[in-house]
Parts: structure tokens; sequence; C-alpha cells
């Protein structure tokens, strides 16, 4: 099958979701209310409780959600065929990843703007919340780990970088630092005009848009900002540091300051960015470099569940049950504004997602290249790089609208970057909210109750979060080192914990679409859309853990063979809560 009619067939798919599966869901199965109270009025304390613009609360959820992992995760997927990938990204979007973070957002709103951790309690008892609290912390906490790693790579000065051909790069893209940084002050000052001095929103949203497609043009005309030795440019374990230190500023910030402003300007870049991508594959119509299904490759885990795993936030993310009832149920002006944030958002990720499979499997100049770069499993183990293929596929795409390809690759770098930092500060905030959960539950205790109290500080509740990040973002593990017969070295852990936050990821969706049901089913309403994804997810995840688990054991990886074991005990105990509460119902 031609790529383009795929892609076609796709992006028909998403329309036809949105238009007959969202409204069905949202007037029979939730049953919307335009004029309930929503927690963002209920609430409302103008820090993290704000009535927010639809479209600004769209583009702040969608740019939260839309992290490295729809490019990272399909990067990696097609190894295994690009049939299998896209399949996945679409259907599994529609059916099960857009249901999800509907459901979340609908149901944290109907309970006062908790978390998914809470609802836990609300709906399906204590001993969940317990349980889920602890899955949520160690599974953002490695894939911030993750995010803040490879962004520290893509920032770096590496030996593939030469400021003078940006487009050579395949994993350092230094010049999106510039308007990286410049975002941020731009989103403060947005902040500013919008919420201190009350400004219309379309003269700021125009001027700042404006400002940086300049900051964007700034980076690629000055890519290391006049630095001209690589040794004068931080290294990988100084962009890590210096990351963190931005995680913890914006996570203590009030949402207006920082976050809504940044992520709306963040989402309009992507849908520019998508747009130039879809135009160009469409004008180019490229053919699959890639076999359709590819089962068994050398060295790859079993094409099932790793498939789903892997791919992650492209089709269904436990992370967006986190976002939605963590930051945007508290912004939601009102309930009928679920539906296109919740549904329409994942359908947005999910073109992203889509579009990382396309140009990672028809960019690469033909099937004996494209075989070259994905050998072997070994061969898809640097992340930095696959994200490469990514931005110079989908450059490649632009560059046919006329752009130099120089310009389009740093655009393309912009995108990935900015959003991955806009996952890095949003997550933060949430394990923020997380770790003063699990303190306000360890209050009455006696022996920790006074360190309850101190976790419940949003100051000291950050840097807690950022210390677990900061522990996976430089965690490494031990291989077989070639050069010295016997010996071994050190390597960042890479895709090992991509693979593991990937499980845990769909094992916190599992669960997530699990209390969704139950709710749905006190209510006396159709719960299967819910039911049957849950089923899917959880068992496909407690699978994928399972062999996870032995892979461990025999590599002498412990710590991870710890928390992979702790993890399918969670997911064992919130499911076995989750069943009883059914019964009870």
């Amino acid at each position: 099958m031609p790529a383009f009619l795929a892609a076609a067939l796709a992006l028909a798919a998403y329309a036809l979701g949105y238009r007959f599966y969202s409204r069905w869901l949202g007037n029979r199965v939730f049953q919307l209310d335009p004029k309930a109270v929503t927690p963002a009025h209920s609430r409302r304390d103008d820090i993290d409780f704000l009535p927010t613009r639809p479209l600004i609360l769209f583009g702040h959820h969608y740019a939260s959600i839309a992290g490295l992992a729809p490019m990272l995760g399909p990067a990696v997927a097609v190894f295994w065929g690009w049939l299998p990938a896209l399949l996945w990204v679409v259907f599994g979007a529609l059916l099960i990843g857009c249901v999800h973070d509907f459901s979340a957002l609908v149901l944290s709103s109907r309970h006062r703007g908790e978390s998914i951790g809470a609802l836990c309690q609300s709906i399906l008892g204590p001993f969940a919340k317990g349980l889920f609290l602890a899955l949520i912390f160690f599974g953002v906490a490695l894939a911030m780990g993750v995010f803040v790693e490879v962004i520290s790579v893509l920032f770096s000065w590496g030996a593939d970088f030469n400021p003078q051909a940006l487009s050579q790069a395949t994993t350092s893209f230094p010049e999106a630092v510039l308007p990286s940084a410049g975002l941020m002050l731009l989103a403060m000052a947005a902040g500013y005009a919008l919420y201190v001095k009350k400004k219309p929103l379309l003269p700021v949203t125009l001027i700042g848009f404006s400002l940086l497609l300049a900051l964007i043009y700034a980076g690629y005309r000055w890519p290391t900002m006049g630095v001209q030795d690589r040794n004068a440019w931080p290294v990988k374990e100084g962009w890590t540091w210096i990351l963190l230190a931005y995680a913890y500023a914006a996570s203590v910030l009030p949402v207006w300051l920082l976050l809504q402003a940044r992520d709306f300007l963040n989402s309009l870049l992507l849908a520019l960015g998508l747009v130039l991508m879809y135009l160009g594959f469409f004008l180019i119509g490229p053919e699959f470099e890639a076999p359709a299904i590819h089962a068994d490759p050398e060295g790859a885990p079993p094409i099932f569940p790793f498939v789903f795993i892997t791919i992650a936030c492209g089709a269904a993310s436990g992370f967006h049950s986190l976002v939605s009832s963590g930051t945007t149920a508290r912004q939601l002006d009102k309930e009928t504004h679920a539906r296109p944030i919740g549904y329409g958002a994942m359908i947005g990720e999910s073109l992203l997602a889509l579009m990382a499979v396309l140009a990672c499997t028809t960019t690469l100049g033909g099937k004996e290249a494209w075989a070259k770069v994905y050998v072997n499993w070994s061969a898809v183990q640097s992340l930095g790089a696959k994200l490469g293929i990514f931005i110079r596929g989908s450059a490649s795409f632009i560059e046919e609208l006329g752009v130099t390809h120089d310009l389009a690759v740093t655009l393309v770098a912009m995108v990935v970057v900015s959003f991955a930092l806009t996952t890095l500060d949003s997550a933060t905030r949430l394990l923020r909210f997380n770790v003063e959960e699990i303190g306000a539950s360890w209050q009455r205790l006696p022996v920790l109750g006074r360190l309850g109290r101190l976790m419940q500080n949003r100051f000291i509740a950050t840097g807690i979060a950022c210390a677990a990040i900061g522990f996976f973002a430089f965690y490494k593990t031990q291989v077989p080192d070639d050069r010295v017969p016997g010996g071994f070295r050190l390597q960042s852990a890479g895709l090992t914990l991509w693979t593991l936050f990937g499980s845990t990821n769909q094992m916190i969706a599992g669960l997530a679409l699990m209390t969704g049901t139950v709710y749905l089913k006190q209510k006396g309403r159709s719960y299967w859309p819910l039911a049957i994804p849950a089923v899917f997810m959880t068992l496909n995840t407690l699978g994928a853990l399972t062999m996870k688990i032995l892979d461990f054991y025999q590599q002498s990886q412990w710590l991870l063979l710890a928390l992979a074991s702790l993890l399918v005990s969670i997911g064992l105990g919130v499911g076995f809560t989750a069943i009883q509460a059914l019964r009870r119902s």
C-alpha cells in the first residue's frame, strides 16, 4: 500500500472517530452538563485552580501530553514494521487513548479536580489509592528521567554537530537552545499581559507567536549563540542539571505565569509544524521503505505485547490521566469542554505519532538503507539517534514546500524540544501533587506524621520530585565492553528505562480505565467502552512486565528487577480491588 494512501485512510478514521464516537460518549455515556459547576470555579485559587478559555486550555493540555513519547516510541516501534505501528497509533488512540483521556478529565471534574490517585480512593477505596500513588510516582519519575536524558543529548554539542551544516546532525541539535530559552521569557510576558494587564487574547497570541518564529530563525542563524568552542558549551551532564533546575522553577510558579501561555504557544507551533509536515508528505507521495510486518527481527522482544508498550503515548498513555486530572480538570471552565480537550487533544497527539511512523519508514533512502539503520535490536538502543531520524525525516517533508533543509531541521528540532520541555514542567508539577498526596496520607501516622506535613509544602514536594527524576536521568546500566575481553562499561539506561516506563504507563492507563468503569457501573450507565480497553491494557502490561522481570534477572539488573516486580504487584493489587468494587456495585 502506498504510504500516502495509508495516511489518508488514517486521517479519515480520526475525523469519523471524533465526529461520531466522541459525541456518543459525551452525550450518552458521560452525559456532559454545560451548567455543571467545575472545580475551576468552586475551588478557584488562581494558582492551580483557574477557569480558562477553552482554546488556551486545549493548548496547555495538548502541549502537556504531546512530549517526546509520541515521536520517540513510534521511531523505535517501526522496527517491527510500519503496519502494526500505524494500526496501533490510529485505532489504539480512537478506541482506547482518547476514551481514557476523556474519561479521566470528566471524572476529575466531577470530583473536585482530584488527581487520578485521589479518585481511586473515592471510587475504589484507600488501599487502591495508596497503590496508585506509588505507581504514579515511579512511572512519572521514570518517564521524566528519560526525557531529561534525551533532551540533554539533543542540547549537547556532539561530535556529529556542525554549525555550518545543521541537517547533518544525528543526535545533537543545539540550535533549539536559543528559541527554547526565549520561549520561556515570551510565555511569562504573555501570561502577565493576559492575566495581570487583561489584554485581549488575539493580539497577545499574534505578537507572541511571531516572536517565537523569529527566535527559531535566530536559532537557525546562530545555532550556538556565538559560542565558537565546543568545550565552552555545556556537556550532557551540565544540561541535565539545568533542566532539573528549570523543572523545579516551573513546578512552583502559578499556572498562569508560565505553563498556560507557554503551552498555548507550543500548541500553535506544533499545529504549524504538523500542517507543514503533512502538506509536504502528500506532495511527495512516498512509498514505504520498511516492511509491512517484521515479526521476528534480530534480538528484539516479541512483537506482541511490546509494540504496544514501546509506542506508549502515541496511542494510549496513563500519563495523560495525570494531566487530565492533575492540571486540566482544575482549569476546565465548562464540563462540555471536556470532549474537544480530552478526546480531541489525544487525536492531535496521535497525528504526531502517525507522522513519526511515516517519517521513519519513508525517508531513509530505500529499503536497503532502512534495513541498515534498523539492522537489529542493538541498533535501535540510542533514543537520541531515533529522534534524529524523525527530525531529519520530517524536515525533508517541509523542505518540499521550499524551506531550506537546515531551517526545516531547526523548526522540527524546536518542536521536539519544546514539547519535551513542556511535558517535563507539567509532569514535575504532577509529581509534586503526587508527593503532596502521599504526605497527606502519611500525616495521620504516628511515625511519619511530621514528614507527611513537610511533604505537603510545595517547595519541598517539588524538591523530592526533581530528585527522583534526576536519579533516573543519571542512572546507567553495566553492559559488556567489546574493546576489553571480559570487560564491562557503563552506558545510559535509555531504551531499558523507556520499555519499563512504557509498561508502567500502560498499567496506569489500564487502572485509570478500571476506575472509570466502576464509576459508570455505579451510575448505571454503559461501561463497556472503558471496561474492554481496561482489560486489554492491563493484561498486555502484566505480560510485558513479566517478560522484563525474566530479562532483568538474567542480566543481574537487580534494581530494575525489584522495580518491575513492584509494578506487577501494584497492578495486581489495584486490579483485584477494582474487580471487588465492580462486584459490589
